[in-house]
């Protein structure tokens, strides 16, 4: 399973984009859509700065590599779930989400339990209301409501094209079906045994 479009929307919306280098809450050299160095795809420095288009590749590659511990689970999971998944897995690293508690309820087939794992990564203060979202992200099918990025958000995030209905295509028209042709009626009475006799005589 593949991080989906709505859940790379809300996961971007959730860390943020900026193309000159910073320290993050915990003071973490970060740059891009939440890029470090532990990411292993680029050397976060003070002062670096990156293009829209590199911040862009660096962000696939980064949801790549943090939704395969989500996939190695081997849990079946919705996309909604999944999304949430990866979501938290890309903030706590992926040995932290591995020997989640979140992880091990899920091995173990508890699901309701994973949920509520999910909100004690409640450190700093300042990513509460980010797992939130993903709890709710995690709870709720995109059916049923899109995700926020963090609870207290007025609107959930904007839905990609690709969420819209499809309209139903038109119905085909099938051409009007062609009358029978209604064979001549067969030469009856005295002027029909005539022109038999006739033909028999010629023949």
């Amino acid at each position: 399973m593949d991080l989906s479009p709505i859940g790379r929307a809300v996961l971007k919306s959730r860390e943020g984009e900026v193309l000159t280098a910073y320290k993050d809450s915990v003071g973490i050299l970060t740059i891009g859509v939440g890029i470090t160095t532990a990411s292993g795809l680029i050397k976060v420095t003070p002062g670096l700065t990156i293009t829209a288009a590199t911040s862009d590749a660096l962000f696939t590659e980064a949801v790549k590599a943090y939704a395969k511990p989500v996939s190695d689970l081997g849990v079946k999971l919705e996309q909604h779930q999944f999304d949430a998944l990866v979501s938290l897995c890309f903030n706590i690293g992926q040995p932290a989400f591995t020997r989640s508690t979140v992880a091990k309820r899920l091995r173990e087939g508890n699901v309701a339990g994973a949920a509520e794992a999910i909100l004690m990564w409640n450190k700093p203060a300042a990513i509460i209301s980010r797992r939130q979202g993903e709890y709710d992200q995690f709870r709720t099918p995109y059916a049923i409501a899109l995700p926020k990025a963090r609870r207290g958000d007025r609107s959930p995030v904007k839905a990609p094209n690709f969420m819209a209905p499809v309209p139903a295509p038109a119905p085909a028209v099938l051409p009007k079906p062609v009358p029978p042709v209604a064979e001549a009626p067969a030469q009856t009475g005295a002027l029909g045994g005539w022109l038999s006799s006739l033909f028999r005589w010629a023949s």
